[in-house]
C-alpha cells in the first residue's frame, strides 16, 4: 500500500512538472496552449538524441532538455502565438491543435515512428526498501526534482517581482503598460520557461511514460485535466491536483487492472460535477 502510494506521489509530480507550464498559460496568460505536450516532446527527444547519439550521461542532458524547448517556445512566442493573445479560446484551440499534428508529422518524419529509450544511470535503477518500503530509485529521484521546481515555482510566482509584474500584466495588460511594465517580455519569458518546463518534465519521463511521435496526443488530455481538476487560479491547485490524480491512477490500476484506466476520468468527472471551477479554486 505505502510502495504504492510512493509510486502514485512521484507519478503525480511528473505529471505536474508536464503540466506546470500549461497551467501558467492558462492560468495566468488566459491562452489555452494545446500544443504543449509537444514542447514535452521535444524535450524528451533532445534528452535521447544526446544520450544515444551524442554519448552525454542522462544528468548532462537535462539542462539541453529544458533549454530547447524553452529557446522554441520562444521563437514561436514572438512569432505567432503573440498574435492569438487576443483572439477568442476557439481560434487558439485550433491553432495549437494544429502545431501538435505538424509537430507529430516532423517528429515521425525526421525521427522515425518508432520507440526512443533511455538508459538510466545504474545508481538510479532499481529499488532500495526504506521502512519496508520498496522505494525506486528514480521516483525518489523525480520526487526530489519536481519538489524543487514546485517551491521554486511558487516563489518566483508569488514573492518575486517578476511574479507581480506578471499578475498585473495579466489583470490588465493596458495599465501594466501605463505604468511601465514591459507586457510583452514578461509574456514572452513566461512563455519560454513553460515550454522549458515541459520540456523537463518529457525528458524525466521518458522512461515511464515512453517516447514516441504519438507523445503530445496520447499525454494531452492528462495534461488538461491536472488544469481543469486543480484548477486555473494558481499553481497550488495543479500541483495538488497532480497527487490526488498520480496517487489514483496507479491505485486504479494495481487494484483494478481491468478498470485502472478509466479511474482518473472518473475521478475528473466526479470531481468537475462537484466543483465545476475547479477542485482547489473559488466559485467565480
Amino acid at each position: 500500500m505505502l510502495t504504492i502510494l510512493f509510486d502514485g506521489v512521484a507519478y503525480g509530480m511528473l505529471l505536474f512538472v508536464l503540466a506546470a507550464g500549461l497551467a501558467v498559460t492558462l492560468g495566468l496568460m488566459n491562452f489555452v496552449n494545446l500544443a504543449h505536450g509537444a514542447f514535452a516532446m521535444a524535450g524528451g527527444y533532445v534528452t535521447a538524441i544526446l544520450m544515444n547519439r551524442g554519448g552525454l550521461p542522462f544528468l548532462a542532458t537535462l539542462p539541453f532538455a529544458f533549454l530547447v524547448p524553452a529557446a522554441i517556445g520562444l521563437v514561436l512566442e514572438r512569432t505567432l502565438y503573440v498574435r492569438l493573445y487576443n483572439r477568442t479560446h476557439l481560434d487558439q484551440v485550433l491553432f495549437s491543435i494544429g502545431l501538435v499534428f505538424m509537430a507529430v508529422a516532423a517528429v515521425d518524419w525526421t525521427m522515425g515512428s518508432q520507440q526512443q529509450f533511455i538508459t538510466l544511470p545504474s545508481w538510479l535503477q532499481g529499488r532500495v526498501e526504506v521502512l519496508g518500503i520498496q522505494v525506486g530509485l528514480y521516483r525518489s529521484f523525480i520526487i526530489a526534482v519536481c519538489g524543487v521546481l514546485v517551491v521554486l515555482l511558487q516563489l518566483v510566482l508569488s514573492k518575486t517581482r517578476f511574479g507581480s509584474r506578471l499578475r498585473a500584466a495579466v489583470d490588465d495588460p493596458r495599465v501594466a503598460r501605463g505604468l511601465g511594465i514591459n507586457v510583452s517580455m514578461i509574456f514572452a519569458t513566461t512563455f519560454a520557461v513553460g515550454s522549458g518546463l515541459a520540456g523537463l518534465g518529457g525528458a524525466l519521463g521518458a522512461e515511464i511514460l515512453g517516447l514516441d511521435p504519438t507523445f503530445p496526443l496520447k499525454f494531452m488530455i492528462y495534461f488538461l485535466i491536472v488544469v481543469t481538476v486543480g484548477g486555473t487560479t494558481s499553481i497550488t491547485g495543479p500541483f495538488l491536483a497532480s497527487l490526488l490524480l498520480g496517487i489514483a491512477d496507479v491505485a486504479g490500476k494495481y487494484y483494478v487492472p481491468g478498470l485502472g484506466g478509466f479511474v482518473i476520468y472518473s475521478l475528473m468527472i466526479v470531481v468537475l460535477v462537484l466543483r465545476p471551477q475547479g477542485l482547489f479554486a473559488r466559485a467565480r
